[in-house]
Protein backbone atom coordinates (compact mmCIF):
# COMPACT_ATOMS: atom_id res chain seq x y z
CA UNK A 1 0.00 0.00 0.00
CA UNK A 2 1.41 3.46 -1.22
CA UNK A 3 1.19 5.73 1.42
CA UNK A 4 1.10 9.93 0.92
CA UNK A 5 1.59 12.31 4.15
CA UNK A 6 0.19 15.50 2.92
CA UNK A 7 0.23 19.40 4.72
CA UNK A 8 3.70 19.60 4.63
CA UNK A 9 4.58 22.84 5.43
CA UNK A 10 8.71 22.91 5.52
CA UNK A 11 11.83 21.23 3.70
CA UNK A 12 13.01 19.18 6.83
CA UNK A 13 9.28 17.63 7.18
CA UNK A 14 9.54 16.51 3.96
CA UNK A 15 12.50 14.57 4.54
CA UNK A 16 11.06 13.47 7.80
CA UNK A 17 7.96 11.76 5.23
CA UNK A 18 10.66 10.19 3.14
CA UNK A 19 13.33 9.07 5.33
CA UNK A 20 9.98 7.29 7.42
CA UNK A 21 8.83 5.57 4.00
CA UNK A 22 6.36 7.71 2.91
CA UNK A 23 5.74 7.53 -1.11
CA UNK A 24 4.61 11.24 -1.19
CA UNK A 25 4.48 14.21 -0.08
CA UNK A 26 1.50 16.60 -0.61
CA UNK A 27 1.97 20.41 -0.17
CA UNK A 28 -1.39 22.68 -0.13
CA UNK A 29 -1.26 25.92 -1.85
CA UNK A 30 -4.02 28.30 -2.32
CA UNK A 31 -5.88 27.41 0.58
CA UNK A 32 -7.60 28.59 3.92
CA UNK A 33 -6.09 25.58 5.55
CA UNK A 34 -3.55 26.01 7.89
CA UNK A 35 -1.10 23.77 6.34
CA UNK A 36 -0.75 26.31 3.07
CA UNK A 37 2.39 27.32 1.72
CA UNK A 38 3.46 29.86 -0.85
CA UNK A 39 3.76 28.28 -4.38
CA UNK A 40 7.51 29.70 -3.80
CA UNK A 41 8.15 27.53 -0.18
CA UNK A 42 5.93 24.57 -1.71
CA UNK A 43 8.72 24.63 -4.54
CA UNK A 44 11.72 24.21 -1.60
CA UNK A 45 9.83 21.92 -0.18
CA UNK A 46 9.87 19.96 -3.32
CA UNK A 47 13.15 20.67 -4.13
CA UNK A 48 13.98 18.58 -0.73
CA UNK A 49 12.70 15.33 -2.01
CA UNK A 50 14.84 12.76 -3.74
CA UNK A 51 13.74 10.80 -6.98
CA UNK A 52 12.11 8.42 -5.73
CA UNK A 53 9.56 10.79 -3.51
CA UNK A 54 6.30 11.96 -5.42
CA UNK A 55 5.30 15.69 -4.10
CA UNK A 56 2.11 16.38 -4.92
CA UNK A 57 0.59 20.27 -4.62
CA UNK A 58 -2.76 19.86 -3.15
CA UNK A 59 -5.13 22.75 -3.64
CA UNK A 60 -8.88 23.91 -3.19
CA UNK A 61 -8.60 27.02 -5.67
CA UNK A 62 -10.76 27.02 -8.83
CA UNK A 63 -9.13 30.19 -9.36
CA UNK A 64 -7.56 29.82 -12.93
CA UNK A 65 -4.34 31.84 -12.32
CA UNK A 66 -3.81 30.34 -9.02
CA UNK A 67 -3.62 26.97 -11.00
CA UNK A 68 -1.18 28.14 -13.78
CA UNK A 69 1.26 29.30 -10.87
CA UNK A 70 0.95 26.23 -8.90
CA UNK A 71 1.70 24.00 -12.58
CA UNK A 72 4.42 26.44 -12.85
CA UNK A 73 6.24 24.14 -10.32
CA UNK A 74 6.46 21.63 -12.18
CA UNK A 75 4.92 19.28 -10.11
CA UNK A 76 4.94 15.18 -10.87
CA UNK A 77 1.61 15.23 -9.34
CA UNK A 78 -1.62 17.96 -8.49
CA UNK A 79 -4.42 16.92 -6.26
CA UNK A 80 -7.41 19.11 -7.10
CA UNK A 81 -11.23 19.27 -6.79
CA UNK A 82 -13.48 17.06 -8.66
CA UNK A 83 -14.85 19.61 -11.11
CA UNK A 84 -11.46 21.86 -11.23
CA UNK A 85 -10.67 22.60 -14.82
CA UNK A 86 -7.20 21.89 -15.69
CA UNK A 87 -4.60 22.77 -18.73
CA UNK A 88 -2.83 20.28 -20.19
CA UNK A 89 -0.52 19.51 -17.81
CA UNK A 90 2.00 16.57 -17.58
CA UNK A 91 1.22 15.99 -14.15
CA UNK A 92 -0.46 13.36 -12.58
CA UNK A 93 -4.03 14.74 -11.49
CA UNK A 94 -5.99 13.25 -8.59
CA UNK A 95 -9.13 14.27 -7.83
CA UNK A 96 -10.59 14.97 -4.30
CA UNK A 97 -14.12 13.85 -4.26
CA UNK A 98 -16.88 13.65 -1.15
CA UNK A 99 -19.81 11.40 -0.79
CA UNK A 100 -22.23 12.07 -3.78
CA UNK A 101 -19.65 13.55 -5.95
CA UNK A 102 -17.51 12.14 -8.58
CA UNK A 103 -15.01 13.27 -10.63
CA UNK A 104 -16.29 14.93 -14.08
CA UNK A 105 -13.46 15.51 -15.60
CA UNK A 106 -9.94 13.25 -16.21
CA UNK A 107 -7.83 12.10 -13.94
CA UNK A 108 -5.30 9.47 -12.58
CA UNK A 109 -6.76 8.67 -9.16
CA UNK A 110 -9.50 9.87 -7.14
CA UNK A 111 -8.52 10.77 -3.64
CA UNK A 112 -11.77 9.92 -0.91
CA UNK A 113 -11.55 13.35 0.72
CA UNK A 114 -14.38 15.64 2.42
CA UNK A 115 -12.33 16.08 5.22
CA UNK A 116 -9.79 18.89 3.48
CA UNK A 117 -7.27 18.18 6.31
CA UNK A 118 -9.64 19.07 8.71
CA UNK A 119 -9.68 15.13 10.60
CA UNK A 120 -13.12 14.29 9.56
CA UNK A 121 -13.57 10.23 9.40
CA UNK A 122 -13.53 9.53 5.65
CA UNK A 123 -17.17 7.88 5.09
CA UNK A 124 -16.65 4.23 4.56
CA UNK A 125 -20.01 3.13 2.97
CA UNK A 126 -18.61 5.52 0.17
CA UNK A 127 -15.15 5.09 0.14
CA UNK A 128 -16.50 0.88 -0.32
CA UNK A 129 -18.89 2.00 -3.52
CA UNK A 130 -15.60 3.78 -4.80
CA UNK A 131 -13.66 1.23 -4.53
CA UNK A 132 -16.11 -1.21 -6.32
CA UNK A 133 -17.12 1.23 -9.11
CA UNK A 134 -13.93 3.18 -9.56
CA UNK A 135 -11.43 1.87 -12.57
CA UNK A 136 -8.95 4.17 -11.44
CA UNK A 137 -6.57 4.06 -7.99
CA UNK A 138 -8.68 4.92 -4.83
CA UNK A 139 -6.90 6.55 -2.36
CA UNK A 140 -8.80 6.93 0.86
CA UNK A 141 -7.87 10.72 3.51
CA UNK A 142 -9.86 11.99 6.44
CA UNK A 143 -9.37 11.10 9.88
CA UNK A 144 -6.58 8.56 9.52
CA UNK A 145 -3.95 7.91 12.45
CA UNK A 146 -1.55 5.32 13.08
CA UNK A 147 -4.14 3.33 15.34
CA UNK A 148 -6.83 3.39 12.33
CA UNK A 149 -4.62 2.28 9.81
CA UNK A 150 -5.89 -1.47 9.66
CA UNK A 151 -9.61 -0.80 9.49
CA UNK A 152 -8.54 1.83 6.41
CA UNK A 153 -6.07 -0.52 4.98
CA UNK A 154 -8.69 -3.67 4.74
CA UNK A 155 -10.62 -1.68 2.40
CA UNK A 156 -8.34 -2.11 0.02
CA UNK A 157 -7.23 1.42 -1.16
CA UNK A 158 -4.42 2.00 -3.54
CA UNK A 159 -3.31 4.51 -1.01
CA UNK A 160 -3.79 6.35 2.38
CA UNK A 161 -3.19 9.92 2.59
CA UNK A 162 -2.57 11.47 6.37
CA UNK A 163 -2.42 14.83 7.38
CA UNK A 164 -3.49 15.73 10.73
CA UNK A 165 -3.34 12.23 11.92
CA UNK A 166 0.68 12.82 12.62
CA UNK A 167 0.97 16.34 13.89
CA UNK A 168 1.73 17.60 16.97
CA UNK A 169 -0.11 21.26 15.69
CA UNK A 170 -1.50 22.21 12.27
CA UNK A 171 1.29 22.17 9.84
CA UNK A 172 3.66 20.51 11.88
CA UNK A 173 4.33 17.09 11.61
CA UNK A 174 5.09 15.13 14.65
CA UNK A 175 8.51 12.15 13.72
CA UNK A 176 7.13 9.72 15.82
CA UNK A 177 3.54 9.70 14.69
CA UNK A 178 5.01 9.76 11.28
CA UNK A 179 7.06 6.88 11.56
CA UNK A 180 4.12 5.27 13.54
CA UNK A 181 1.88 6.08 10.65
CA UNK A 182 4.38 4.31 7.79
CA UNK A 183 4.88 1.42 10.19
CA UNK A 184 1.67 0.58 10.53
CA UNK A 185 0.96 0.78 6.89
CA UNK A 186 3.73 -1.35 5.91
CA UNK A 187 2.34 -3.97 8.07
CA UNK A 188 -0.70 -4.16 6.33
CA UNK A 189 0.70 -4.33 3.13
Amino acid sequence: MRIKICGVTSPEDACLAEEAGADAVGVVVFSDSPRSVAVERAGEIFDALGPFTTGVCVTATENAEDIDEMLALRPPAVQVGADVSLPRTPARVLRMVAPGETPSRPCDAVVIDASRGKGLAFSREFARQMLERSSLPVVLAGGLTPENVGAAAALGPYALDVASGVESRPGVKDSRLVRAFVSACRRQA
